[in-house]
């Protein structure tokens, strides 16, 4: 198990670094005037070239990188070109938002994919029809046009639940569940059809199984056999597909933070993008590739608790 996580740990730490390195190379080669962006179009000439050694731009590429990637190491992001803000306290800022949304959809995904999946491969007839036919409908429709829908009913029209902004956790437990249900509901949608898909081909595998014919008839009910012994030997593709859409939540975070307002990470990465703020954008490729490589880290040790076969593959 060991040598399992070492593996997986070391091909985390190579993506990281091969991303941070594509990321800061296409960057330094847009051909931007940064120095000219952040003082404005009527600067001087003088001006813009002192910005430009200030920001170390005057330098090689190479060297630019090295600088950066020796601070990145020391877990410094360095400060925004434009606003003098530490990147990293950027980013403790608006992460929070971001995890709570992406955190909580990808939990509701889990269990109403298991529930769904599971209740289709049981069921059969018209139940695996209206799944499968739901499924098909939540894959097909985005995520920002699930999160149109249900900000204009459920908190304009109805005012269930707010409409825009976030409450912190440590502020209100309550008022901070309420500011995150509609966009998790939205990016959870998607998440939900697809892994629920997942299971259901899975579960219809492992029930036709001869160790699922063979539990039964020793008189082991068809609960204890779908919770202890099923659902275990159909949770490895589910938590494959589990693991790809908490990639596609992250990026689907970006509009949904727009819809409801959200000063989430998405956001902060937007509107870096736009304004050509490189330390900031880095800043928010190398922590957002840093949670996924241990998010997935983590599904490869339950995968690997599911299936002791994939710690020697």
């Amino acid at each position: 198990m060991l040598a399992f996580l070492i593996r997986r740990i070391a091909a985390g730490a190579v993506l990281v670094v091969v991303v941070a390195t594509a990321t800061f190379l296409m960057l330094g080669l847009t051909g931007t005037d940064v120095a000219r962006n952040v003082l404005g179009e009527t600067a001087s000439r003088a001006a813009v070239a002192a910005k430009t050694r200030q920001l170390g731009l005057d330098q090689p590429l190479v060297e630019r990188y090295g600088h950066w990637a020796g601070q990145a190491l020391q877990g410094n992001l360095g400060d925004s070109w434009f606003t003098g803000d530490p990147v990293n306290q950027s980013l403790m800022d608006t992460l929070p938002v971001t995890l709570s949304i992406v955190f909580a959809g990808l939990l509701l995904a889990a269990v109403l994919s298991v529930a769904l999946g599971t209740a289709a491969a049981l069921r059969g007839g018209w139940v695996d029809r209206l799944v499968q036919f739901a499924a098909v409908l939540g894959t097909a429709v985005p995520s920002f046009l699930i999160a149109l829908v249900l900000a204009v009913t459920l908190a304009v029209r109805l005012g269930w639940l707010p409409a825009t902004g976030y409450v912190a956790l440590n502020s209100s437990g309550i008022d901070w569940l309420r500011s995150i249900i509609l966009p998790a509901v939205s990016l959870a949608v998607g998440a939900t059809a697809a892994t629920a898909m997942q299971v259901r081909g899975a579960m219809v595998d492992v029930l036709r199984a001869d160790f699922v014919r063979t539990l039964r008839s020793r008189g082991l009910s068809t609960r204890s056999v779908i919770l202890r012994h099923a659902l275990r030997n159909a949770a490895p593709p589910a938590l494959t597909v589990l693991a790809l859409q908490f990639i596609g939540l992250i990026g689907g975070a970006v509009v949904v933070e727009k819809v409801f307002g959200l000063p989430g990470i998405g956001s902060l990465a937007n509107s870096a993008a736009t304004r050509g703020d490189a330390p900031v954008l880095l800043g928010t490729v190398v922590v957002t590739v840093v949670i996924v490589v241990a998010v997935n880290l983590l599904l490869d040790i339950a995968y690997g608790w599911l299936n002791p076969k994939v710690r020697i593959s």
